[in-house]
């Protein structure tokens, strides 16, 4: 008897498309894709994976344009180029805050929580207010996500969980994973424009595929148990920027 759900991946020709497949009493093999990336798919228990796999394969543009069009939508304030120049908005765990840039001898950036401020002693130095502006990004990102890790551990550790290490990227259909045999959780760059309470369902979610490496009845059990209001935030975050 096949599990009720499982995670599988399949090699496309394209890339690889990672899709969770659920039994269920259906006459079809149903394919649905969510804005959140995810890749579901309903299909009686007595068709084989391996159908379900070609299937994927057989459905594989499709797929892979639905995905695209949603990381596009969820990237849509990229679209404009950075000058950064006074005015220019970032979105920071789900407040706008304003740039301003000012001369200075002392280079620096920070935010008082309204304001982000950006000293640079040539403002006509596109070059170094980019350099400076993405390294400060970068360590924003692995501040606020190592917090969160460091709380939710707090919490996974009584249940025989490893501290995991972080990694951050660019992720084009995910907001995390999880490498279970490697202790890793990988978090989207993306997550830092959210609302705190969005990146920690995110960071929970994987922590819980270090007890339970599957999207199972079980799995979802333990989110709910940890977080029982998982899918309000899993709904604002899948609402979008």
């Amino acid at each position: 008897m096949p599990p009720k759900t499982q995670e599988r991946q399949v090699s496309c020709e394209n890339g690889t498309i990672t899709y969770v497949l659920t039994r269920k009493s259906v006459k079809n093999v149903n394919l649905r894709i969510k804005s959140d990336g995810r890749v579901l798919v309903s299909a009686n228990s007595r068709v084989p994976v391996r159908f379900i796999d070609e299937f994927i394969k057989e459905k594989q543009q499709f797929i892979l344009s639905a995905l695209a069009r949603y990381e596009e939508k969820r990237k849509h304030t990229e679209d404009v180029p950075r000058m950064y120049v006074s005015g220019e908005n970032y979105l920071l765990l789900g407040r706008n805050l304003q740039l301003k840039v000012e001369e200075s001898e002392q280079e620096e950036v920070y935010t008082d929580g309204v304001y982000l401020f950006l000293r640079v002693r040539d403002n006509n130095d596109f070059c170094r207010k980019e350099s400076m502006m993405a390294n400060w990004l970068r360590e924003y990102q692995k501040t606020a996500f190592q917090a969160l890790i460091d709380e939710v551990y707090l919490v996974f550790e009584k249940y025989g969980v490893r501290y995991p290490q972080l990694k951050i990227r660019d992720m084009t259909s995910r907001w995390g994973s999880c490498q279970t045999k490697k202790g890793i959780i990988t978090l989207n760059s993306q997550l830092i424009k959210f609302p705190r309470r969005c990146i920690a369902y995110v960071v929970v979610h994987e922590f819980a595929h270090f007890i339970h490496p599957n999207h199972s009845r079980e799995f979802w059990d333990f989110v709910a148990m940890i977080m029982p209001d998982w899918k309000e935030r899993r709904k604002e975050l899948n609402h979008g920027i």
